[in-house]
């Protein structure tokens, strides 16, 4: 007998969908930062996120600093790193062709994961347990604690970014240099100041995307696979565009939860590139991009 079609379920994987879509959000908003001031495609954004939750583990399990400054020293951490890598490894490549950039980039997540591995080997860890651990209801629909703080803090840090960047100078800056880098230079904008500013903004969003997802799922050198989802957010939402980053994050993740829950888990990477592959057929620049974005 059909007992028809259980809603709630539904509800309760796209509430989860969405937490994880957040997640996907914000790193793809780092990614975007990068790529709107520089027109750097950054392949090692998983790994700087990667890099930032070891950070943390380290100052949390290594050196007993509470949670709070702990993510505090994180993010001000990872911002350094960000500038660093901006300032040795891409700044040096300005003028050079976008695939040569790209190459530095696909090098730099190896050295990353290296780097981890030599420190704290590959062996998966916990991160402490800092958030609720109360079960949340939404209605008649249950939402695991860890997701649905995770998302609160990611919807947070977005608003604060956007708003930031629509009033403080810099991020003025930072657009006015993400519109017509020329244009920036005659208004007398220090473009590569703001080449460095990009890098250690998005290091330091990714930073907090790597805290929350270490303490949902833990912490390995295998994050960096998150990355690519990352990477087909951006695509599929505009490499150029924030908003697209915002809503290509949570359509992933929605896709993502459901064919992991009605086709099984092995299907959620395929649904995810069939989301990819539909856009890119329709709208090759992604839903949101411009159309003189650069192919690689």
């Amino acid at each position: 007998m059909n007992e028809g079609f259980d809603w709630l379920f539904l509800a309760e994987i796209s509430l989860a969908g969405l937490g994880s879509g957040g997640l996907l959000a914000l790193a793809g908003l780092a990614l975007v930062i990068i790529y709107k001031a520089t027109r750097v495609v950054n392949l090692a954004i998983g790994e700087m996120l990667m890099m930032s939750a070891y950070l943390f583990f380290a100052l949390t399990a290594t050196m007993n600093l509470p949670v709070w400054l702990a993510i505090g020293a994180t993010i001000v951490g990872s911002g350094v790193l960000g500038a660093l890598i901006e300032r040795t490894m891409i700044r040096p490549m300005l003028g050079e062709s976008p695939i040569s950039t790209f190459m530095v980039t696909v090098g730099l997540s190896s050295v990353l994961v290296g780097l981890v591995e030599l420190i704290w080997t590959a062996d998966p860890r916990r991160l402490p347990e800092f958030m609720p651990t109360d079960p949340v209801l939404l209605g008649p629909a249950m939402v695991a604690p860890k997701v649905f703080y995770g998302f609160l803090v990611t919807a947070l840090l977005i608003a604060v970014v956007l708003l930031v960047f629509r009033t403080w100078r810099g991020g003025v800056a930072l657009r006015a240099t993400a519109a017509d880098q020329a244009a920036a230079y005659s208004m007398g904008i220090n473009v590569p100041r703001v080449f460095s500013l990009s890098w250690t903004v998005a290091a330091m969003i990714a930073a907090v995307a790597g805290i929350v997802v270490g303490a949902i799922g833990g912490i390995s050198s295998t994050m960096g696979v998150f990355g690519l989802s990352t990477l087909v957010v951006v695509i599929v939402g505009g490499l150029d565009s924030v908003l697209g980053a915002l809503i290509g994050g949570l359509l992933v993740g929605l896709v993502e939860a459901w064919a992991g829950a009605y086709l099984g888990g092995e299907y959620k990477v395929i649904a995810t590139f069939s989301l990819l592959l539909l856009v890119l057929l329709v709208r090759p620049y992604g839903l949101f991009g411009t159309h003189d974005i650069e192919r690689l």
